[in-house]
């Protein structure tokens, strides 16, 4: 197969969210109707299964009607609440949750395996919650993490891929202790593209050899976008309470806009990426994924712990103190139009709808700057061709740092993965291949080489030093604001932001 130019790759799919950018998004207010989610529930998911699997009664049993007003699209306080009244136990919740992924994910495919263990930690948990011990915030809360989290338990950690099957963990990621910690109930493994979609030069969102094809499930036949396909998916057909993700580069946000949720990808540093299967440290960061920004100030207050140049600042411990009305009054909102005008196929009617988020910024107090952050289509698409250099320098040597600390497993080395692939490409390769991987091999595996020093160097100046901080700066901006759906995702990405 012939590898593309970087440019070339970037712009056809092998970055983060880049892939789908020119793909045309669905359009949610069609017929001047929009997909509310309790429309979906109703009849969008069921009306699709019956016509894909055979009928609505092959697929929602009675008691699902029955047990939805207590659990489904109810919010993390909510779901508390009923637990403390004694309304709702979390071994409830937890079957609740269990028996919608056993019968809407052979549809949806967004999870790839449930935790055998879950419903003896939330009888656990239940029973702490009756002596008058709660761990945390999530007490109870059944939560689904991204298939390249670490989990120390009966669960496998493999980022989709058949290469990672059996190989153990040494602990629990960072992130999912500290859920665990908070009193979460891990419930499974959410699918993902594959490697988060850093393997093959055209890969298809939300597909993993392990888990198949993610359906976005507003309308199955739509681009859940990637690569926290199975996050984004799960919590927006309600299959657990709230999710996890991760992103190097559009991967939390852009699954989140395409399935309406709520997704916060943090400032690299907030969140450990200890135990996170890596693309680059320079940029990889958890982020939760929820249904309500009340859930995701919440998982962020839980997962964070600062480390790097983020642990000298002052984070707050709780987020839920900014969720207050008239916070916008008298806020900066920086606009960059550049955003709001690349009309890929689609796009015009999400700017639309953006616009109208400006309106109402404006109108809860925000006065909105014009500002420049900075053109990275410049220059022959050097940004972009920088930040790819910069990921796979940084994969190959990170890939086999995690590797290295694996048991029972003979992959040590990205080279190992690529001929894993090769000796398995009826089952990894049969939709696209590994020229991602083979190209970070054909690096140098040192993070000293002045190639990677010059593009690590040149991006940082061009997103952080004279794109953001200038524009925050300059324009004298509490924040900047682009649609999700476009490339706004990348600055801040390679900035670190």
């Amino acid at each position: 197969m012939t590898i593309k130019h970087p440019a070339e790759f970037v712009l056809a799919g092998g970055l983060g969210n880049l892939e789908n950018r020119a793909m045309k998004p669905r359009d949610i207010t069609a017929n001047g109707d929009g997909v509310s989610r309790r429309k979906f529930l109703g009849t969008t998911l069921v009306g699709s299964a019956a016509l894909l699997a055979g009928g609505l009664n092959s697929l929602v049993p009675r008691s699902l009607s029955a047990a939805a007003p207590s659990f489904i699209e109810a919010t993390i306080p909510e779901l508390q609440a009923l637990m403390s009244s004694g309304a709702l136990t979390s071994v409830q919740l937890t079957t609740r949750y269990l028996h919608r992924i056993a019968r809407f994910n052979p549809l949806l495919h967004a999870v790839i395996e449930t935790n055998p263990d879950a419903l003896a930690i939330a009888a656990t948990l239940d029973a702490e919650r009756q002596s008058g011990q709660l761990r945390g915030p999530l007490h109870g809360i059944p939560i689904l993490v991204k298939d390249n989290l670490a989990t120390a338990d009966k669960m496998q950690t493999t980022a989709g891929s058949l290469a990672l099957v059996g190989s153990i963990v040494p602990s629990d990621s960072v992130v999912v202790n500290r859920l665990r910690a908070a009193g979460a109930v891990i419930l499974g493994k959410a699918n993902l593209s594959e490697w988060a979609n850093f393997r093959g030069n055209a890969p298809f969102n939300g597909w993993s050899a392990r888990g198949g094809f993610t359906r976005d499930p507003y309308l199955l036949s739509f681009d859940p976008c990637g690569s926290s396909s199975g996050s984004a998916v799960a919590a927006a057909a309600n299959l657990c309470a709230a999710t996890v993700g991760t992103e190097t580069d559009g991967s939390v946000v852009c699954p989140s806009g395409n399935n309406l949720n709520v997704g916060l990808k943090p400032t690299v540093g907030l969140v450990s990426q200890d135990g996170i299967i890596p693309i680059a440290h320079s940029q990889d960061t958890a982020g939760p994924m929820c249904r309500t920004v009340t859930d995701v100030a919440i998982m962020l207050g839980v997962m964070q712990s600062p480390f790097g140049p983020v642990s000298g600042q002052n984070v707050p411990s709780d987020y839920m103190q900014f969720l207050q009305l008239g916070s916008l009054k008298g806020a900066r909102i920086g606009i960059d139009k550049r955003y709001f005008s690349h009309a890929f196929g689609g796009e015009n009617d999400l700017v639309k709808v953006a616009k109208q988020g400006l309106d109402a910024m404006r109108s809860l107090g925000a006065t909105l700057v014009p500002t420049d952050t900075g053109n990275p289509f410049k220059q022959n698409f050097k940004f972009y061709n920088d930040e790819f250099t910069v990921l796979l320098y940084e994969f190959k040597v990170q890939i086999a740092q995690y590797l290295a600390g694996l048991s029972n497993t003979t992959m040590h080395t990205l080279a190992d993965l690529i001929a894993f692939d090769i000796a398995h490409c009826e089952e990894e390769m049969k939709y696209f291949g590994q020229e991602v991987f083979e190209l970070a091999e054909q690096t140098s595996g040192d993070l000293n080489d002045p190639v990677y020093l010059s593009a690590r160097a040149d991006n940082l100046t061009f997103a952080r030093t004279n794109g953001i901080d200038a524009a925050l700066r300059k324009d004298r901006l509490d924040a900047i604001v682009a649609p999700t759906y476009s490339f706004a995702s990348s600055l801040p990405a390679v900035a670190g932001y």
